[in-house]
């Protein structure tokens, strides 16, 4: 199989779910090349994701492997077998990988918690506030750039509309309302769209307000991103050069603690969409 030009991290992690699944197993590359009839370059190569994998090839390492998950086998599998070109493809030239993997993370996402500290959630935004926002980036953007960006992002919430979309729970701190991009009449407005985006039956919106104080990853915002299986799930985090990816087992199980303890800070969707009006009335 012919090497793959530009994985995307999605393509990399049946990859990492490989490696994983051998190293479970007790084994070393060159027993798992003996195991499956095949070399340790190969092995080597599709756990990096340089080349890619079969659904049935995934089903046979996994059985060499003694994987006794069949449900995680099964959507891994699942993942092989992909070979669609999603709508995030068309803007390859434009943005970054980070940007795009993010797009195809969410439309595969069975469920979305999340934390945003100074922005509104990316799904959530409306045109003119994520205009502001790009408005803001150093260097300045060029004009056409702003506006692939723009389109990016707005074209990324239609996975609310899709059927069966993932779960999403928005923990918003009270700093992310309050923060003004653009003006006045931009804020009450992006404030207005989060109280409609609230009564969506996918959607949870609840305020952590200035009063709870402190609590885990402040840092930065947050995306725990479930996967069909728990093994699958990955958390996303901004970072100063574009989002990352995190998969290890113990990465998911401390930042799932974190997001319930801010969940646990926070006020229940009621008592939130009231703060957000509140905000709003100040702004």
């Amino acid at each position: 199989m012919p090497p793959r030009k530009a994985p995307t991290a999605r393509q990399c992690r049946v990859g990492t779910e490989l490696r994983k699944m051998r190293q479970h197993a007790g084994l070393a590359l060159a027993e798992a090349a003996t195991l499956l009839s095949t070399d340790r370059t190969a092995i080597s190569n599709t756990e990096s994701g340089r080349f890619g994998v079969s659904g049935e090839r995934v089903r046979a390492w996994a059985g060499g492997y003694a994987c006794p998950d069949d449900a995680y086998v099964e959507a891994l599998a699942a993942m092989a077998e992909e070979r669609g070109r999603g709508w995030w493809e068309d803007y390859r030239e434009d943005l970054t990988s980070g940007s795009l993997d993010l797009a195809e993370l969410e439309h595969h996402a069975v469920g979305i918690p999340a934390v945003l500290i100074m922005y509104m959630p990316g799904l959530l935004q409306n045109e003119d506030y994520a205009r502001a926002v790009f408005a803001e980036a150093v260097p300045e953007l060029p004009p056409a750039r702003r506006r692939r960006l723009l389109s990016h992002r707005l074209k990324r919430r239609d996975v609310l509309d899709r059927e069966n979309p993932p779960n999403c729970t928005f923990l918003i701190h009270e700093a992310a309302l309050r923060m003004t991009y653009g003006d006045s009449g931009v804020a009450r407005g992006q404030l207005a769209h989060l109280l409609r985006e609230s009564e969506r039956d996918n959607v949870t919106i609840r305020v952590v307000p200035f009063a709870a104080g402190g609590f885990p990853e402040t840092g930065s915002s947050t995306h725990y991103v479930y996967g069909p299986v728990p093994q699958l799930d990955t958390v996303q985090t901004d970072t100063a050069t574009g989002p990352a990816f995190l998969d290890a087992e113990t990465r998911l199980r401390n930042y799932r603690a974190a997001m319930d303890r801010v969940e646990d800070l926070s006020l229940d969707p009621r008592k939130s969409r009231d703060f957000i009006r509140e905000v709003a009335q100040q702004v």
